[in-house]
């Protein structure tokens, strides 16, 4: 089968196709023909092999050629004896590991849910890490609730826009921090305010109130992928946010290790696949609550992976870049 892979560190021109066997599967895994995958800002980080510079680097093992990607949207076409919830020709999304710029790939099954008919292949492999991000740093770690105030930083981006439309549809007060010219797609998600810090950083005298969570997945500069830490935007964010609240990130790893401040609960983390939390996600998205924007569409194919990555390092990012086998 046909692989796509990096050959190194650096310009996306590294991409590299490649024939592999298609991957055996276990009990409890179900092999997908891959229709669809995405790139999220992680593989971004890895291809650069800024990542490996960080702190953080000691967690990822890189062996060339490596293959990105995690998002996945395809058709079953085997499963393990184990697997419960699929069979051979349903449609399904998910996350995986090992790289998802493939021809197939093997997935555990509690990784993986139904594509709802009305999401198209494009949609669902958008969807898997920003939704299930927004998904758990909203409800397992920010325990929101109907009435209270939320600040999301990076309102236009994967995870930040798919937080909005969450967050606004179980009863927030939603604010979001954008560039000035996607402020008109923030506020169609459902923002209630929106604030341009990249012109105006210091947006503490720009909020109408304190808020209860800051949830902040605005990209780390090189300077915060060194150390973890969000710098002065972090101190702003800690002086809106309410005693007793919580500050999560998906960006800052270090953010735990800021003193205690007012009792404000600072944690990091990273999504974690399962198959319940999917299955909101989906349902979501069949009843139309959740809508994942898709702003670039590419050919699953090395050039189409070429220019894919070359666009996701510009600005402004909004929403999500697709790799498909539809085009």
């Amino acid at each position: 089968m046909k692989a796509i892979g990096i050959t190194g560190f650096g310009i996306p021109e590294s991409f590299e196709e490649y024939e592999l066997a298609v991957p055996a599967i276990k009990e409890t895994q179900v092999l997908v023909e891959v229709y669809a995958s995405s790139i999220n800002p992680g593989d971004n980080h890895l291809r650069s092999g800024e990542l490996l510079q960080s702190p953080v680097g000691g967690q990822f093992t890189i062996q060339f050629p490596y293959f990105l990607g995690g998002d996945v949207a395809g058709v079953v076409r085997g499963v393990g004896t184990g697997v419960q919830h699929f069979k051979a020709g349903d449609r399904v999304m998910g996350m995986v590991r090992g790289g998802s710029y493939m021809d197939q790939v093997a997935a555990d099954e509690d990784t993986l849910t139904m594509i709802p008919d009305n999401v198209s292949f494009e949609e669902a492999a958008a969807a898997p890490t920003v939704a299930l991000t927004a998904w758990q740093a909203l409800f397992e770690h920010g325990k929101l609730q109907p009435g209270q105030r939320i600040l999301i930083h990076g309102g236009a981006g994967g995870v930040g826009h798919a937080a909005i439309q969450l967050a606004r549809h179980y009863g927030a007060y939603v604010i979001a921090t954008a560039r000035e010219h996607n402020h008109g797609f923030v506020l169609g998600l459902g923002a209630d305010e929106v604030i341009d810090y990249y012109s105006q950083p210091d947006f503490v005298t720009r909020l109408s109130a304190p808020v209860d969570i800051v949830l902040d997945t605005a990209m780390l500069g090189n300077k915060e992928l060194e150390t973890g830490l969000p710098g002065e935007f972090g101190d702003y964010s800690y002086d809106i946010l309410k005693d007793g609240g919580k500050y999560i990130s998906i960006t800052s790893f270090g953010i735990g290790t800021y003193p205690g401040v007012r009792n404000i609960d600072s944690l990091f983390f990273r999504a974690h696949p399962n198959q319940a939390d999917l299955n909101e996600i989906s349902t979501h998205m069949q009843e139309g609550k959740l809508n994942i924007h898709v702003d670039h569409r590419y050919p699953f194919t090395t050039q189409g992976l070429f220019e894919a990555y070359r666009t996701s390092e510009k600005q402004p990012r909004r929403g999500k870049i697709v790799i498909s086998k539809e085009i």
